[in-house]
């Protein structure tokens, strides 16, 4: 009998191999960050009332007409030794016409999105700093936060080096211009 070598496993690979055996209750979403898994509760009301204000805003006015995801996994490059990012944005968006979530994996590579969305929730840094960088790593042009603690919601684009290199920002109540592929004013005035 001939013996097999076998490879050996690194840390991030055992990482890896056990976040995508989790079994999450029903509604939680389980996440790997940046080498740590995080898994997070259903959302509260006002949560899902930014969603929905972004999301009509964007069917209505978008000058390209978008598909939209509420629970699209997304695969992003990661810090050196980690696993690859494992995401689940809020809302990612891409144009409809490159029809990206037909037949895609659970967790796909994020090609083609054109911008993702999170509301902050239970841990609002990890959406302002630690998601920020996941998906200017996986090269999403724009990342839109609404930020409930500060009133705010933020425009991250240009991304470079595993961040973004310009941000916009407004305070709830005044309008935010989303750029091409979106083209329109996003209207906030709603969410006081």
């Amino acid at each position: 009998m001939t013996a097999m070598p076998h490879e050996s496993l690194t840390q991030a690979d055992i990482l890896l191999e056990g976040f995508l055996a989790l079994d999450t209750p029903e509604g939680f979403r389980a996440e790997l960050i940046e080498g740590e898994i995080v898994v997070t509760p259903p959302p509260d009301g006002d949560h899902e009332k930014y969603i929905s204000r972004v999301l009509r805003q964007v069917i209505r006015k978008s000058v390209v007409d978008m598909d939209v995801s509420g629970n699209k996994g997304l695969k992003t490059a990661s810090a050196v030794e980690r696993p690859r990012n494992h995401v689940i944005p809020d809302l990612t968006f891409a144009p409809a016409a490159a029809d990206p979530f037909a037949g895609a994996d659970p967790w796909m590579p994020s090609d083609g999105v054109a911008m993702v969305l999170e509301v902050t929730s239970s841990r609002p840094n990890a959406d302002r700093e630690v998601k920020r960088r996941c998906y200017a790593r996986g090269g999403i042009p724009l990342y839109l936060l609404v930020d409930r603690d500060t009133s705010t919601v933020t425009l991250f684009t240009d991304p470079e080096n595993g961040d973004y290199r310009e941000l916009h920002a407004v305070p709830f109540g005044k309008s935010l211009p989303l750029p091409a592929p979106f083209g329109f004013d996003l209207e906030t005035a709603d969410f006081l």
